[in-house]
C-alpha cells in the first residue's frame, strides 16, 4: 500500500513517462500539441485519460451544466458516430446523463482496460500501448469534426 503522497508521485511519474514517449508526436493538423491536457476549444468538452489501481480509461467528457445542452453535444458526437467508429477502430461505451465522481452530472463516450494498475511499473508499457494510439485517434476525429461542434463555444 502507497501513502497518498507516493501514489500521487508515481501517478506524476507515469503521466511524466508518457508526456515524453508522445511528445514528438504531431497533431493530425501537424502542429505541437499537449497531449496529456488536451485542449478541444469547447468549454465543458474534454478529452480524459484516468489510470488508478484497478483500470485505464480514456474518455470525451461533456460537463456542460445546462443538462439540454449537455444532450445536444452528445447527439452531435451520436451523429459522428460512423466516423468516430471508423477512425478509432472499435466501438466506445456511451453514458448519457451519469454522475461522476464529483456528483455532476456528465455524459461520456469512453474505453476502459480493465487490470492495469499506474501503481504496477511493468504495467506502464500495457497503460502507454492503450492511451497512444486512441487519444492519437482522437485528435484526428477532432481535426474533422470540430467544425460541426462550434455552436457550443
Amino acid at each position: 500500500m502507497y501513502s497518498k503522497d507516493e501514489a500521487s508521485q508515481l501517478k506524476q511519474s507515469f503521466w511524466t513517462t508518457f508526456g515524453q514517449y508522445i511528445s514528438p508526436q504531431p497533431s493530425a493538423d501537424g502542429l505541437k500539441i499537449s497531449w496529456i491536457n488536451y485542449k478541444t476549444g469547447i468549454k465543458h468538452l474534454h478529452f480524459k485519460m484516468q489510470v488508478d489501481n484497478r483500470s485505464a480509461s480514456i474518455a470525451i467528457e461533456i460537463s456542460h451544466p445546462d443538462i439540454e445542452i449537455q444532450e445536444l453535444i452528445f447527439d452531435q458526437f451520436k451523429a459522428f458516430n460512423r466516423v468516430f467508429e471508423g477512425i478509432l477502430n472499435e466501438t466506445w461505451d456511451w453514458q448519457l446523463h451519469v454522475l461522476d465522481e464529483h456528483h455532476k452530472t456528465i455524459s461520456r463516450i469512453y474505453k476502459t482496460l480493465p487490470g492495469v494498475s499506474v501503481f504496477k511499473k511493468d504495467d506502464w508499457p500495457l497503460l502507454i500501448s492503450f492511451f497512444k494510439p486512441r487519444i492519437i485517434a482522437l485528435d484526428e476525429f477532432w481535426s474533422d469534426a470540430q467544425y460541426s461542434f462550434d455552436l457550443f463555444k
